[in-house]
């Protein structure tokens, strides 16, 4: 990446970073070939704040989160780049939004090691997709909650409960005592989702990843989980990198915005300027493929044409190039636009605002 780039990525946020990912890249390597799933992401964490990650299936978006829990399959491999945690000091209402106090390079970490294993859950922690499959059935959903408090907090064990009690009354639920001696199949899939956030943020995290947590959830679920959520960040003063495809959900959710296509950020910038500036072709075919409920103008949605291309196959140059309404030949098929700083706070990758390409 260029020095030009690179300091375009540090001048977007207002706010210091928690959490900087730089050039990464990350291949599964399979029986039927080499997955690249990501192609050199560059992004900060805000301190404080709420990040969006949007894009489609199959963008390297949940692979990103899964790099920085160093919670990747075996068959992953980091091929080049760094995740660096800025850890900070607790202020007094325990949130970690004080000074620097170090910098742990997390790439540099033994997944299996004792360090990583005491990152997580304490300063990083990720809230996944499907609850039912990410809670242990055998245990009661407290003595699960429990246990990683045990292990990050060092309490007894009737402190464990008591503030894991708190914490699941905390989160809603009613009952939170009764709830504790409860299984994960004898909850409602919100209650479950709300057990996992529970779980998340039981050591009050500096950073929290959320993997579309409310995918499976009715509408009415998903809203009061989102509200939660939001004032639970506000409250605690925590990072939150929300992963997710619905630009709903950003828009009520996000401070900033980060657009994956294909293992790349494409563009980032403010929620309020993605929404009412985009300027990559990509993320405004994301906006224009929406519905408008209450729109009184008929006219039919317009999809993105094509598909995500295959994550084993590799493609010469810009890689939304053959979906792309503004495809260039002989440009944008030829070369890998660089991440450019077209006004402050706001970074994107294409050709049709500068022709500086990836080194």
């Amino acid at each position: 990446m260029s020095q030009m780039a690179a300091s375009a990525l540090k001048s977007i946020y207002k706010e210091d970073a928690i959490l900087r990912i730089n050039n990464l890249q990350v291949f599964f390597y399979t029986d039927i070939g080499i997955s690249r799933a990501l192609n050199g992401v560059t992004f900060d964490v805000p301190t404080g704040k709420v990040l969006g990650v949007v894009g489609e299936s199959g963008c390297g978006k949940s692979v990103t989160a899964l790099a920085c829990m160093r919670l990747l399959a075996r068959s992953a491999k980091i091929l080049k780049g760094d995740i660096t945690l800025f850890r900070r000091s607790k202020k007094e209402n325990g949130n970690g939004n004080g000074a620097i106090v170090d910098e742990v390079k997390l790439t540099d970490l033994d997944p299996m090691g004792d360090e990583i294993r005491k990152i997580r859950g304490e300063e990083l922690a990720m809230i996944f997709q499907e609850p039912m499959t990410s809670l242990n059935p055998s245990y009661t959903v407290g003595d699960q909650i429990a246990e990683a408090i045990i292990l990050h907090q060092e309490v007894d064990a009737a402190e464990a409960k008591q503030r894991t009690i708190k914490i699941l009354d905390q989160v809603g639920m009613a009952n939170a005592a009764g709830i504790f001696a409860r299984y994960p199949h004898e909850l409602s899939g919100g209650m479950r989702q709300r057990a996992m956030i529970a779980m998340g943020l039981s050591c009050n995290p500096s950073v929290l990843f959320a993997d579309e947590p409310t995918t499976a959830l009715d509408v009415t679920t998903e809203a009061q989980i989102l509200d939660l959520m939001r004032d639970l960040q506000a409250q605690l003063g925590m990072s939150i990198v929300f992963i997710t495809h619905n630009l709903g959900v950003v828009a009520q959710m996000c401070d900033y915005v980060a657009v994956m296509y294909l293992g790349r950020i494409v563009e980032q910038t403010s929620v309020e300027t993605l929404f009412y500036s985009p300027k990559h072709p990509y993320t405004s075919a994301l906006l224009n493929s929406i519905p408008h409920a209450g729109s009184r103008e008929r006219k039919r949605l317009q999809p993105i044409r094509g598909v995500v291309p295959d994550p084993y196959s590799s493609i010469k140059g810009c890689p939304f190039h053959p979906r792309c309404n503004s495809y260039m030949p002989g440009k944008c098929d030829q070369a890998v636009p660089a991440i450019t700083q077209i006004e402050e706070g706001h970074n994107v990758r294409c050709f049709l605002y500068s022709d500086e390409v990836e080194e």
